[in-house]
């Protein structure tokens, strides 16, 4: 009669159950780990990373977990070092994560606006995903905004295509120039063609570039005592030359000899 170890039967057991329920740490591993910088910032924004609280600048490295939040005066552009851009817009709290090594970006936006130029995939796995507590956005090759506020969660597609799912998997699919979004626990609205206002409420609630300054008004002079002496005998001079000048020549009378002089 064949017998087992019963030593043999847990390791078996504790195999089969590793490979069903990868460890927590697994999906972490890339927590901590480079994952791009920010490119342009206008105050207030704070990185949240663990228990740290960073001011964000220019150049300020971004991590895989680290946590963007931006005030209602704030903004924020973030490269991510496979080529995507990120631009957050101002009152908004978004988190970036990488699930595995490969070329997978997951954006958790807990509130506000965010814009995304999404880098062409390069691997066959790769993915880029904006989740929020109402669904789910998957982007390929993708120029797209995001807000989550008030209980909607909406989508636009400038450029590339979108899938637009709610928790319970109810899909919608988004392509260049489309419009859908999910409220509350309904199915998202079918995709319809985004307004001109939508539009250009996207592009100004996450454009990140700083305002360019008036025109500066023309110089004002301010001469010295001596600049406005010199100056002044710039004029008078060659005034006063050229009226002794015409006062020492004789007056010339109609038969073309000086006047007082008999006919030459």
């Amino acid at each position: 009669m064949n017998t087992r170890s019963p030593l043999g039967a847990v390791l078996v057991a504790v195999l089969i159950s590793a490979m069903a329920f990868p460890p927590v740490g697994a999906a972490q591993a890339q927590m901590g780990q480079p994952a791009g910088k920010i490119v342009r910032v206008i105050p207030s924004v704070n990185i949240a990373r663990g228990t740290e609280q960073l001011t964000a600048e220019v150049k300020t490295p971004v991590d895989w977990g680290d946590v963007i939040k931006t005030e209602p005066d704030g903004r924020a552009r973030v490269g991510l070092d496979d080529g995507s851009v990120l631009n957050v817009g101002a009152d908004t709290t978004v988190g970036i994560s990488q699930p595995t090594a490969a070329q997978q970006t997951q954006l958790d936006l807990t509130y506000g606006r965010v814009r995304a130029t999404v880098a062409k995939f390069t691997r066959a796995n790769a993915s880029f995903e904006v989740h929020t507590p109402l669904g789910v956005a998957s982007v390929v090759g993708a120029d797209v905004y995001f807000f989550n506020e008030n209980d909607v969660f909406g989508v636009i597609d400038f450029e590339g295509t979108v899938h637009f799912c709610t928790t319970a998997g109810a899909c919608v699919d988004l392509v260049a120039g489309q419009f859908a979004s999910i409220r509350g626990d309904h199915a998202p609205d079918a995709a319809s063609q985004a307004t001109p206002d939508q539009l250009s409420e996207a592009v100004a609630g996450t454009t990140v570039d700083l305002v360019a300054p008036a025109d500066p008004p023309p110089p004002t002079h301010h001469f010295t005592t001596g600049q406005v002496f010199g100056l002044t005998m710039l004029v008078v001079i060659p005034l006063v030359i050229v009226s002794i000048t015409l006062r020492g020549k004789p007056a010339i009378g109609a038969n073309g000899c000086d006047v007082g002089v008999p006919a030459c």
